[in-house]
């Protein structure tokens, strides 16, 4: 039976457009692949803990936390990164739903990629190579080539480096631009340029997973 993991990032539920596509790219998966198994990690209402990769670093290095530090038990770091890293490693297709925060990644996504990079498989190629990603990704502002804000995205090119070059893995990028027009002063002349990238990403997440159901369904026929 075939899995699809699904992490969501965004610290929102209700309004989050990165979660939005994610659902959109979700029900294309299961009209093609009814049989499949959704796993759930929500990295924006359950983030790891911040001292669980310094509890693990320190231990792989066979030291002990300085005194103060405010770092996880290392027991339960490990027992927290194995899990993590199983649950990664077994999935046939990812979909991660990022939202653009402060230019970047925020915090919850870099911690668990963080945990993926302490397995030497992953850091090799060797794990998941070939597999797919699929990410959604939602944007406040606008960062297309010529745009003021072109090349402030830096969220995307890490992600590209991680899943794509590090771990080898086939990405697939849906991404809404200028999601914020509607509620901030001074983007009103935006908004349905907003509106339009929005639903062209729903799109887009639809046809990627859709390619992804079936690519699988047929690997495995």
């Amino acid at each position: 039976m075939t899995t699809l993991l699904r992490i969501d990032a965004s610290l929102r539920l209700d309004g989050s457009v990165s979660r939005a596509l994610a659902d959109s790219a979700e029900a294309a998966w299961k009209s093609e692949h009814p049989n499949g198994v959704v796993v759930r990690r929500d990295l924006g209402l359950h983030p790891i803990p911040a001292g669980v990769w310094p509890a693990l670093i320190t231990a792989k290095f066979g030291a002990e936390a300085p005194a103060g530090a405010d770092f996880a038990d290392p027991a339960e770091a490990k027992a927290l990164a194995t899990d993590v890293i199983a649950e990664f490693k077994a999935a046939d297709a990812v979909l991660i739903a990022v939202p653009l925060y402060n230019y970047g990644i925020a915090q919850n996504v870099k911690a668990y990629i963080d945990l993926l990079l302490t397995d030497q498989d992953l850091l090799a190629g060797t794990a998941v190579a070939g597999r797919p990603v699929i990410f959604t990704l939602a944007r406040g502002g606008g960062y297309a080539p010529g745009t003021p804000k072109e090349g402030w995205d830096h969220a995307t090119p890490y992600l590209n480096r991680i899943f794509g070059e590090v771990f080898g893995m086939n990405v697939r990028t849906a991404a809404a631009e200028l999601t914020l027009a509607p509620v901030t002063p001074g983007m009103e002349e935006l908004i349905d340029l907003s509106k339009v990238s929005e639903q062209d990403a729903h799109t887009t997440a639809g046809e990627h997973a859709s390619e992804v159901a079936r690519t699988l369904s047929s690997t495995a026929a």
